[in-house]
């Protein structure tokens, strides 16, 4: 998918910016897979995190044509059902990496905090990781604006004018951990 996703993208550096990244999470992922034996499930939704972040450093997240997307297929214009002004789906990717990727989070720290193994103290440390990291990637993602052309900066960090875009994003975070931290508390994943 990364092979595909490479073709022409809007703008190759903050692409292969955002790509930097998925290498990374690749990485976390192989490691995990390999010294953990992650679950199918924790497996596929990674999977699908990354799908979803390679599609938005395609089209540099504030580019993705997803209301093109919906309104051919359903006939339904979601930007004008909601109101909004800005394109929408780095929202979703920052409230998918709480949600697909708190399986994998969940996982990995039963494994490391095994003393730890309540399913409340694991689901309160992942929750607090995905607001850290999420913290941490807005901090990179401001740091590696700081070096660029103003243009270039707004590109790379998809704001849209939104002052606020950093804290929202981080937000939508740590909502979606909350609801698959809930969701894992409530239904307990079989061993």
């Amino acid at each position: 998918m990364m092979a595909i996703a490479s073709i022409n993208p809007l703008e190759m550096q903050s692409y292969l910016l955002h790509q930097l990244g998925t290498v990374l999470m690749l990485i976390a992922l192989f490691y995990g897979n390999h010294n953990i034996k992650l679950s199918n499930v924790s497996f596929v939704l990674y999977c699908s995190f990354l799908a979803i972040h390679i599609i938005a450093a395609h089209y540099l997240y504030s580019y993705v044509p997803y209301n093109d997307w919906v309104k051919s297929l359903l006939h339904f214009d979601l930007n004008q059902f909601f109101g909004w002004q800005r394109n929408m789906f780095d929202r979703l990717v920052h409230f998918a990496y709480g949600v697909l990727l708190y399986p994998f989070f969940y996982q990995t720290l039963q494994h490391w905090l095994k003393p730890l193994s309540s399913s409340i103290k694991i689901t309160c440390i992942c929750i607090m990781w995905v607001m850290a990291s999420s913290m941490f990637y807005e901090l990179i993602e401001w740091w590696i604006a700081i070096g660029m052309s103003p243009e270039q900066a707004e590109n790379y960090n998809g704001q849209q004018g939104d002052i606020w875009d950093a804290h929202k994003d981080m937000f939508l975070a740590f909502i979606g951990s909350v609801i698959a931290g809930l969701f894992y508390l409530i239904h307990p994943a079989k061993k």
